[in-house]
């Protein structure tokens, strides 16, 4: 059967097991290969790189977009895409704010329900951190068979629901539960919203600043719940820090349903559909329409590989642990502030509250320092200069400045905190903390996408699982710690800590290349590389010919 002629440059007739070939002509292959590494690289979603290729033997005309298609995301206006970006940060700020939301107001929650043992008091943070986990294994995936936005609306009202019932919960049990849903749905923006930059910012510099807004956002979420609740629990009770919760989930529900459709593979999908609506003869398709998922490779990316990087790479092992420990100690200052400013000053719930903001204002003043070292790198790269092509220069100086400023700022919170200084001098350690603690996230985590590039969404799996199992279980030792030791002694316990972890970007720079030159994973990369450059070679001889 003969197929429909193409009806623009991007149209291209195919047959069964060559459609890829047909799509793109031989000027777009290496850009559709870099593009597949990045859209992988940034943990979009497992399923990007593991459709079988075709699902019938029929003829179709295939579309894409065009180069300057006003529809493809990337092409959007400018002002379009940052009321995107403005609605990605309401919504992560929505999901962060959620974890942290009852830290202030658990004196009076442990009083309603009776909660004695010290132990269970992390428990609505903590399960709070266990949906997050099982979240971010769920919507990525899913946001790319149901859409970006369809995805986010749904699990943005889910999450509203169940802030009402814990405002509501009868029980200390029925509470931890509704908490837990409540983490699994509030994962939702933080798994999609990798794929949301991608989806609209094809320029890598462009897209890294924005990622980077991104990342302060996910800061400041969390350090805006301890004000509300230290302000709303004492004066007309703590299920109205819930409440809240819930109105300012609804104002991000209002601003989310402006936004619009971000994955290119669902808005060409239904580009294709239209068009057959329109005209039933013209087998039109999309590239996703040929394609189907294949389960067990799904099984292997999302559960297997990252597990396996986890056990054998050392990059990943110890760029785990190190993440994994700032995260912990992060969520952890839920219940040292608390003990430092509440119990050992005096400080009221909701000044106590406001004390975590210079953690904020730290982590606002590493921004311009990504921004000014990302200057640097690229006025490099323009001139060519040999340092750049070498990964460990590229990320790493930002966590070499930032892991001796998260030590510091340990110790110093630790040895200031006594009644003969003001509260202000550790209060003020928050600054380092905040402005280390984002440095070496933005680092080490870039760091682990140029290192394994198409394997990077395993390896970022694998690090939002540690850190998130780690960040579950060591706040539950704080108070213990504290009270053992000491405010001075729990801090230097964890400076000494730090500062042994802080080794680690240096370890990287000295060694990395020797490491990845032995990691199976860096070893297929290279593999894969040199195979597709040899088909995409003679791919382009059989077009010539």
């Amino acid at each position: 059967m003969a197929t429909a002629s193409p009806s623009s440059p991007h149209e291209y007739p195919t047959r069964s097991s060559s459609f890829s070939d047909a799509i793109h002509p031989v000027d777009d292959v290496e850009t559709q290969y870099d593009h597949d590494e990045e859209t992988a690289g940034r943990g979009i979603g497992a399923l990007y790189n593991i459709r079988s290729r075709t699902r019938s033997e029929a003829d179709y005309t295939v579309i894409n977009w065009d180069v300057k298609d006003p529809e493809n995301p990337y092409n959007w206006t400018n002002s379009k895409k940052v009321l995107v970006v403005l609605i990605i940060v309401l919504l992560v700020t929505n999901s962060t704010m959620g974890s942290a939301l009852p830290s202030m107001a658990m004196p009076n929650i442990a009083a309603e329900f009776h909660v004695t043992s010290r132990l269970q008091l992390p428990l609505p943070i903590s399960l709070y951190l266990v949906g997050f986990v099982v979240g971010a294994l769920i919507w990525g995936p899913l946001s790319e068979h149901f859409g970006r936005r369809n995805l986010t609306l749904a699990t943005l009202g889910f999450l509203a629901i169940f802030t009402m019932a814990c405002a509501l919960a009868p029980s200390w049990p029925v509470f931890l539960v509704f908490r837990l849903i409540c983490g699994i749905f509030a994962a939702s923006p933080i798994a999609v919203v990798a794929g949301i930059m991608a989806d609209i910012y094809g320029e890598p510099r462009t897209r890294g600043r924005a990622f980077a807004i991104f990342m302060a956002t996910t800061v400041f979420g969390p350090l805006f719940a301890p004000i509300i609740s230290g302000f709303v629990a004492p004066a007309i009770g703590w299920r109205w820090s819930f409440w809240i919760g819930l109105i300012w989930a609804g104002v991000t529900f209002v601003f989310t349903l402006f936004l619009p459709e971000t994955f290119g593979p669902i808005l060409l999908a239904r580009r294709a559909a239209k068009r057959r609506k329109s005209d039933p003869a013209s087998r039109i398709v999309a590239p996703r329409d040929l394609e189907k998922t294949d389960m067990s490779q799904l099984l292997t990316v999302v559960l297997l590989r990252p597990v396996q990087m986890m056990v054998s790479e050392l990059i990943v092992i110890t760029s785990c642990a190190y993440l994994a420990y700032a995260y912990a100690i992060f969520y952890m200052y839920f219940q040292v502030f608390p003990i430092v400013f509440r119990d050992l000053y005096g400080l009221s719930p909701g000044v106590t509250g406001l004390v975590y903001l210079p953690i904020g204002g730290g982590a606002l003043l590493a921004l311009p320092v990504f921004w000014y070292w990302d200057h640097v790198l690229y006025t490099a790269q323009a001139r060519g200069a040999a340092w750049t092509k070498r990964e460990e220069y590229r990320r790493l100086p930002l966590a070499i400045l930032g892991g001796p400023m998260f030590v510091i700022s340990l110790f110093w919170l630790g040895y200031t905190a006594r009644t003969s200084i003001s509260f202000v001098v550790p209060l003020l350690a928050g600054i380092p903390f905040g402005m280390g603690y984002l440095l070496i996230f933005m680092a080490i985590l870039n760091y682990l996408t140029d290192a394994y590039e198409i394997y990077a969404a395993s390896a970022n799996s694998a690090s939002s699982f540690t850190r998130s199992l780690f960040a579950v279980v060591l706040p539950l030792a704080t108070r213990p710690m504290f009270e053992n030791l000491g405010i001075s002694g729990a801090c230097s316990l964890l400076g000494g800590l730090s500062a042994v972890l802080c080794i680690i970007p240096f370890v990287f720079i000295w060694k990395g290349p020797s490491i990845r030159a032995r990691s199976r994973f860096c070893i297929a990369l290279k593999e894969q590389k040199e195979m597709a450059l040899r088909e995409e070679l003679q791919r382009a001889e059989k077009q010539l010919k």
